[in-house]
């Protein structure tokens, strides 16, 4: 199957097993208190796996299956604890898990077409589902809240870990950088501005069509090919400029230029209903010519200079000169948001700044390097602050990783416990289909 066609299959299965009227028309195949566990629900969650590339095992529908008898146990203690989700937490939800399906598909209206309803229909189709899910999220944060590993813990479970088990940690790097993006001319901006302007005076006069100019002109590649047009939109989606316009005009009006961080626009509004609205736009980006690039890789030769005369550490070039507002006041250290440290595993260092680093020794720093981001070409000085070796995991350097695991021991435990103890009280039927599973807890009595 193509990605398409799971992506169909996974939308179609998402909808089927969201539906909590009753009607089992797919087959039950679990219960759990008044949970109902239907077919589509594994394969829902086997399209899924398969879009995400996860190589499957013969054991996958145990394992998923598994999962949906823990998840209708949340949701049905939940319900029995009268846990409650506002409103606005369950829609907030709701309208992320519709975006994303509208970027996977190719906007709303193309959404409401292939289910044949509204996006408010697809919405209340939805809403039991995900209030259910966020019930059973609620439930699960309750029960392990109170696990709190204290460094001794940490220390106690490290010493117990069978030496074999422990985990091989691949080098980390520490990385900082001093950036600077060649700076866009008043007069290249005004140039710009002025050409938009007339572009729109044509427009208004009926001597220039705008979804033409879109095509042809617009700096927009998500949407220069359709004459600039964007389905329906929900503030906030855009950047605040493009919401600000979008809601200060009137329906069938074209917008006065207007700028962002991305460039110059001007906007025709189609429609508005609430936060919502759609139109077409046409972006003009100013250029940055080659004498501006010249001079951001200019000027950065002369921050190394200093650095390397020793006039200003690495840290204080950064903080003086460093266009990274992210990084300029913490020496230039990047940061790893998924990590929640300065510490970088090689696969999840910027592709651009490990070429880079390559081949630097730990402490070296690079010359001025052309790079590239959503925001155009710029040069930086990547420096190699820390690199270590590939080890076993131990306390002194890799604390954080031994901690974030016996933390995960502790709760699967505290949730293995509150298994046994509800699954006591809790009616659960398991398919026949299922019965030879080898679960990971004890469901069938």
């Amino acid at each position: 199957m193509n990605k398409f066609s799971l992506l169909l299959l996974s939308l179609t299965l998402a909808l089927s097993s969201f539906s909590q009227t009753g009607t089992l028309i797919d087959g039950t195949i679990g219960v759990v208190g008044d949970k109902v566990i239907l077919h589509s629900e594994i394969e829902e969650q086997l399209v899924q796996a398969m879009q995400q590339g996860y190589q499957l095992g013969d054991n996958a529908r145990c394992l998923i299956y598994e999962e949906i008898l823990f998840q209708s146990l949340l949701m049905y203690q939940a319900d029995l604890d009268s846990i409650v989700i506002p409103a606005e937490q369950v829609n907030g939800e709701l309208e992320n898990r519709i975006r994303y399906f509208e970027n996977q598909i190719g906007g709303r209206k193309k959404l409401e077409e292939y289910y044949g309803k509204s996006i408010e229909e697809i919405k209340a189709e939805f809403y039991t589902s995900i209030e259910d899910r966020m019930k059973a999220e609620r439930m699960r944060g309750q029960i392990t809240s109170g696990i709190n590993i204290t460094p001794s813990e940490v220390k106690k479970y490290y010493n117990g870990l069978n030496p074999d088990s422990i985990p091989l940690v691949g080098s980390k790097v520490e990385v900082a950088h001093i950036t600077c993006a060649p700076k866009v001319s008043e007069a290249e901006k005004l140039r710009t501005k002025k050409k938009l302007e007339g572009w729109r005076e044509e427009i208004m006069k009926g001597e220039r069509m705008f979804s033409s100019t879109a095509v042809l002109y617009s700096n927009d590649p998500g949407s220069s090919s359709k004459g600039g047009e964007f389905d329906w939109v929900t503030r906030g989606t855009f950047v605040p400029e493009f919401d600000r316009a979008a809601f200060k005009i009137k329906e069938g009006e074209v917008s006065e230029v207007f700028e962002t961080d991305y460039g110059y626009h001007i906007l025709e509004l189609f429609e508005r209903r609430g936060d919502q609205y759609r139109g077409r736009h046409i972006l003009l980006i100013p250029k940055i010519s080659a004498l501006e690039v010249m001079a951001a890789k200019s000027f950065l030769d002369s921050v190394k200079a200093l650095i390397d005369s020793g006039v200003y550490t690495f840290a204080e070039a950064a903080e003086r000169f460093s266009d990274d507002k992210e990084t300029k006041f913490n020496g230039g250290l990047i940061y790893n948001q998924q990590a929640g440290s300065s510490m970088f595993e090689m696969n999840q260092v910027d592709k651009q700044v490990f070429l880079i680093i390559d081949d630097l020794q730990e402490g070296e720093y690079s010359r001025p390097m052309l790079s590239e981001n959503r925001d155009g070409q710029f040069y930086q000085i990547v420096k190699l602050k820390t690199i270590t070796k590939p080890h076993k995991a131990n306390l002194s350097e890799d604390y954080q990783l031994i901690q974030q695991s016996a933390n995960a021991d502790a709760q699967s435990e505290a949730m293995k416990e509150w298994i046994i103890n509800k699954s006591k009280s809790t009616y659960i039927k398991i398919s026949p289909t299922y019965v030879e599973c080898d679960f990971v807890k004890d469901w069938i009595k």
